[in-house]
């Protein structure tokens, strides 16, 4: 009964928990701006905008020429001042070469501070500015964003420059500024009736309304590879040995029936536990936009490749990692010592322990393979389907402790997993050392030189499962076996599959692994980006209408890193290109497009008056008040109304679920016609 009640309580809290975490929207707020005047001698003073930037959010410095969105001071009106100097940046300013826009970038990270310094011509002053920046993660990137400044007051001028002031007073200002001001709100009012409504209506609900999101469809992913994770390590041989201490201790319980399920069930839940608490621990520590930080940080993925590495290193036989002996043994002696529901929890605790040397290489790529979900539901659902796939078989066991008579013992098989894991495990590395040099640009792992690493690695697997390569641990007679036949033949298809990658095949099947296409040195065939035929959304769509086409909306930037990543690597493709200029009307919306508009625009959002200056600004605001998004890039699949017919794709370089995503809105577009 106690155990039941627990249960519900614990499922009641998760379904809440969980259902409160998915809540997520996919509007972004990264920065957050302060900003004040400062006074100096001499009649001058500074404009300071500081900022304070989330983990893993970075905002751009000063004069970037020709590169991604630069810091920059604009004035709307400056009476009784004057600008002295440039926009001055102040904190610790990162420099880094990015080969995408083949220049040296800066940026800050943490705080950035941008100065202004004026002087005061006038005691009576009226100041009107914005500080514009662009701000960027490893994924995605914020429209040209602002922050205002107005004052007004009386500053303290030198003596000889007050004689000046009174010099000037009887100059009359001209009277026509109101009229001004009248015109162009009148203009501005203009040209906000004259904009298609119809097409400008919010469709947050609608997009979120799908159910086959790419965030559900992730999460269900994420359940499920930690669930097979967890069937895989019972296979370790870390994991492997626990099985016979899990029947001796179980052997020596009460024989009830009732009693047996019962402590068979607590086994389990309690490796859940301990596995989704050590998965929420981590996350917590971190901080779970710190983990996606760490996920695409250069350092951390280097550190991971070299963990990897050294794992493998073992696997292979150069050495045993095994966790302190004495922590182990005192943990199962607590639990013979203790009795009751402690003594069963203290036995999973065991097994968490023995077990980690194996299940910690594929704990941390789980947690930092999930980390870009950006929440902490990723690395808890991963660490809940991990710690379900490791706990049934124990309590299986548990529940039928007389079943170990018919399990395998440890032997040979054990030694060729090891060796196996081993091979998995250099090529995951490989991955990690990829993106490392991916965010530093080395280019020492270009997608050729990845390609044949593999090929290598997965070669080398096949001559091990076919029985012509042995290791110092493997048995003398080491040979194959029908089982181990047929996995060589795999290994050494998958092999084969991969050689023409080196002169540009696509290789769909591994194109997440693998590093973008862009950086192949040698191609066979030249791919080249598709260009969008409309650059405007009215236009592009008012075309849409006229030939009944489907629309893909692409939010992008010029400034924007990951942006040309998904050209590069996505839009590249054969069949991803054909769709884009053939069934669709590709519409590219530039949120950076820095050309005036014919006239300011003043919108209201979320209470708060804002000016609309550029072309960008305007499909920014596109962005925002219609599909609920500020992060680039962000693309979307419309019909010739306006309405989606799926769900917003962001930046993900998987080529199969970018065309299934497109096909789905293919079908969902044919539908609607038909039942119109």
């Amino acid at each position: 009964m106690y155990l039941c009640t627990l249960m519900r309580r614990l499922y009641t809290l998760l379904i809440l928990w969980l259902s409160v975490l998915t809540m997520s929207a996919q509007m972004v707020d990264p920065v957050h701006f302060t900003s004040q005047l400062k006074e100096l001698p001499n009649g001058e003073a500074e404009i300071i905008f500081s900022a304070k930037i989330d983990a893993g959010w970075h905002v751009y410095s000063t004069d970037l020429k020709d590169g991604p969105i630069a810091a920059s001071f604009n004035v709307v009106k400056m009476e009784g001042a004057e600008k002295v100097g440039k926009l001055k940046p102040r904190g610790n300013e990162q420099k880094v070469f990015d080969k995408l826009f083949d220049m040296e970038v800066r940026y800050f990270e943490h705080n950035a501070t941008f100065v202004q310094k004026i002087k005061f011509t006038k005691e009576k002053y009226a100041i009107d500015c914005y500080l514009e920046y662009g701000a960027c993660n490893d994924e995605m990137c914020m429209p040209p964003s602002s922050v205002t400044f107005k004052k007004e007051g009386t500053a303290k001028l030198p003596e000889s420059e007050k004689a000046e002031e009174k010099k000037e007073e009887k100059v009359e200002q001209p009277k026509d500024t109101a009229t001004t001001d009248t015109i162009s709100n009148a203009q501005r009012s203009t040209l906000n009736t004259q904009l298609p409504t119809d097409l400008w209506q919010p469709v947050t609900k609608e997009l979120q309304g799908f159910s086959d999101t790419p965030t559900d469809h992730s999460l269900w992913y994420i359940f499920l590879a930690g669930l097979l994770g967890g069937f895989l390590a019972l296979l370790t041989p870390c994991v492997w040995p626990i099985i016979p201490m899990t029947v001796s201790f179980f052997l020596k319980r009460n024989k009830e029936r009732s009693k047996a399920i019962r402590e068979a069930f607590t086994y389990g839940l309690s490796i859940i536990i301990i596995y989704v608490a050590l998965g929420l621990l981590v996350t917590a520590l971190f901080g779970a936009n710190a983990l996606n930080a760490l996920s695409t940080n250069a350092w951390f993925n280097i550190f991971f490749a070299l963990l990897l590495i050294v794992f493998a290193a073992s696997f292979f036989g150069a050495f045993e990692l095994t966790l302190p002996s004495s922590w182990s043994n005192k943990i199962d002696q607590k639990s013979d010592r203790t009795t009751g529901l402690l003594s069963i929890f203290l036995m999973a605790f065991t097994l968490v322990l023995v077990s980690f040397s194996c299940t910690g290489p594929i704990i941390g790529f789980l947690l930092v393979a999930v980390s870009t979900q950006g929440n902490i539901l990723g690395p808890t659902l991963g660490m809940l389907g991990f710690s379900i796939g490791l706990a049934i078989p124990f309590a299986f066991f548990a529940l039928f402790p007389s079943l170990l008579k018919t399990m395998p013992k440890s032997g040979g098989w054990m030694n060729t997993i090891k060796v196996v894991l081993g091979f998995i495990e250099l090529a995951f590395a490989l991955k990690f050392l990829s993106v490392a040099d991916l965010a530093y640009g080395w280019r020492l792992l270009d997608r050729e030189v990845f390609l044949s690493i593999w090929i290598a690695l997965f070669g080398l697997l096949g001559a091990y499962l076919m029985g012509w390569l042995r290791f110092p641990h493997d048995e003398p007679e080491h040979r194959t076996n029908v089982p181990l036949f047929f996995l060589g033949l795999l290994s050494f298809a998958f092999t084969i599959y991969m050689i023409p990658g080196l002169w540009g095949a696509p290789l769909k099947a591994i194109s997440a692994f693998t590093p973008p296409m862009y950086t192949q040195d040698y191609k066979i065939v030249q791919t080249t980006v598709v260009e969008a035929p409309f650059k405007d959304y009215e236009q592009g769509m008012a075309f849409a209408r006229e030939q009944q086409k489907p629309v893909i909306i692409d939010f992008t930037g010029f400034g924007c890193v990951n942006c040309r990543k998904m050209e590069a690597a996505v839009w590249t493709d054969e069949e991803v290109a054909r769709r884009l200029t053939q069934d669709y009307v590709l519409i590219s919306l530039y949120v950076d497009d820095k050309t005036p508009l014919p006239q300011p625009m003043e919108v209201e959002v979320n209470g708060q008056k804002r000016t609309l200056r550029t072309i960008g600004d305007k499909w920014s605001h596109l962005q925002a008040t219609k599909f609920g998004a500020n992060t680039q890039p962000f693309y979307v699949l419309l019909d010739a109304q306006g309405k989606p017919l799926g769900p917003s794709r962001s930046y993900n370089e998987d080529i199969q679920e970018y065309l299934q995503w497109l096909d789905n809105g293919l079908n969902q577009s044919k539908t609607s016609t038909n039942n119109h």
